[in-house]
């Protein structure tokens, strides 16, 4: 039995909206009219999530950490014995969210009608991703759901704790930018514009650094527009650029060489697919499609290349850890705890290990290098501020000399 969400009017005059099961849109009228309601709006979950996905919208699907409250929670359910169905009627009537209620209202209409809980996920692509439906699945045929929701929980919540101290890091540099982005604009359109004017009454030469300051300073006010279209059209020429599949090539092949950033892209993928590897082998996902899901979560073009290029030598019957190490793209740590894991036969352990010591590594530099951000940033605005100062103090030091 599908589920329809409804906008309708009641006998004040005020919208209600919520979602109802119902063998066509007719019958959800119908039983609306039955409440009181005045039904406005009636349309099928599952059909209007698929309009947001092939439309052009700005709203995605749901957030890291709904997703990893809505798992922990539909985990605990089942872990206490409840039902999948009405597990599934918990967790859409416990959040406060709209889209979040209307999507496992739907997904909950699907297993209503006899499908899998993996192919009633497969109705929201956006809100739920692949490695997400691909261990449900996993967990549903080995009859294991319980642990398999458990883990997914685990590793829902860790991805949403990484991005979430990532956020959160970066709130303070970026106020810093911001704020020395309005300062050197107040500088350079009103206060050096009026202290240049006494210095241009007069007839003698100006120090470098004074000409230089005023030349800046005529061009932003003058250029302002171009300046700003000309940064967002190379902004869109380069986002048109790297749409092509051998400029995104060469642009993260470059991003991993260079000395900071390349370290940092170059773990962030490696810990990503590390994780997902671990989640999926510990779920009983085969090897090859575990591989071939793990590989589709790497951003860096050249990596995820690698990884598809290893699952087929892992085909042939290489093992995962040399077809990984061929390319000399992922960190040596990795390769090594994947080897020990293959001799031993504790893959899955390995795997775990190889994922938090990479996830370890990288909180510790992504930390590092955005508490040096601050300071850095500091210095370079300090510095042009000293450049302004001195620019407008040096024609006074020259006119005080020549007084004397």
């Amino acid at each position: 039995m599908p589920a329809f969400e409804y906008s309708a009017l009641d006998a004040a005059g005020r919208t209600q909206k919520g979602v109802l099961e119902g063998d066509t849109a007719r019958q959800v009228r119908q039983q609306l009219r039955e409440r009181g309601l005045l039904p406005t709006a009636v349309h099928e979950v599952e059909r209007k999530e698929a309009a947001r996905q092939g439309g052009i919208t700005t709203r995605r699907g749901i957030t890291a950490a709904d997703l990893a409250l809505l798992t922990r929670q539909l985990a605990t359910l089942a872990r206490a014995g409840l039902p999948l169905e009405e597990a599934l009627l918990a967790v859409s009537q416990q959040t406060e969210k709209p889209r979040v209620r209307n999507i496992m209202a739907g997904v909950r209409a699907r297993v209503m009608e006899g499908r899998s809980l993996a192919d009633a996920l497969g109705a929201f692509p956006q809100a739920f991703p692949d490695i997400y439906r691909a261990t449900i699945a996993a967990g549903e045929q080995s009859g294991r759901l319980d642990p398999v929701l458990e883990r997914l929980a685990e590793y829902t919540e860790s991805r949403q704790l990484t991005e979430s101290q990532v956020r959160n890091a970066m709130v303070y540099p970026v106020i810093l930018m911001c704020a020395s982005f309005v300062i050197v604009s107040v500088l350079m359109f009103k206060v050096v514009p009026e202290v240049v004017n006494v210095f241009r009454t007069g007839h003698q030469t100006l120090p470098l650094p004074t000409r230089i300051l005023i030349g800046f300073s005529d061009f932003l006010r003058d250029y302002w527009w171009a300046l700003g279209a000309g940064i967002v059209g190379s902004a869109w020429a380069f986002r048109q650029w790297l749409k092509g599949a051998t400029a995104r090539r060469q642009f993260d092949r470059w991003v991993l060489t260079l000395p900071l950033i390349g370290r940092v892209a170059r773990g962030v993928n490696a810990a990503r697919f590390s994780r997902t590897l671990s989640t999926l082998t510990a779920s009983a996902v085969p090897v090859l499609d575990a591989m071939r899901i793990a590989g589709e979560v790497v951003a860096n073009v050249p990596m995820r290349e690698a990884v598809a290029a290893a699952a087929v030598r892992v085909r042939e019957g290489a093992p995962i850890a040399r077809s990984l190490g061929h390319s000399k793209l992922f960190p040596p740590m990795l390769v090594h705890l994947i080897a020990s894991g293959e001799t031993s036969g504790e893959l899955g352990t390995m795997l775990e290990r190889a994922a938090l010591n990479q996830e370890r590594e990288m909180n510790d530099l992504i930390t590092t290098a955005v508490g040096v951000l601050g300071p850095v940033m500091i210095l370079f605005m300090g510095g042009f501020v000293l450049f302004i100062v001195l620019a407008l103090l040096l024609p006074i030091f020259e006119l005080n000399t020549l007084v004397r």
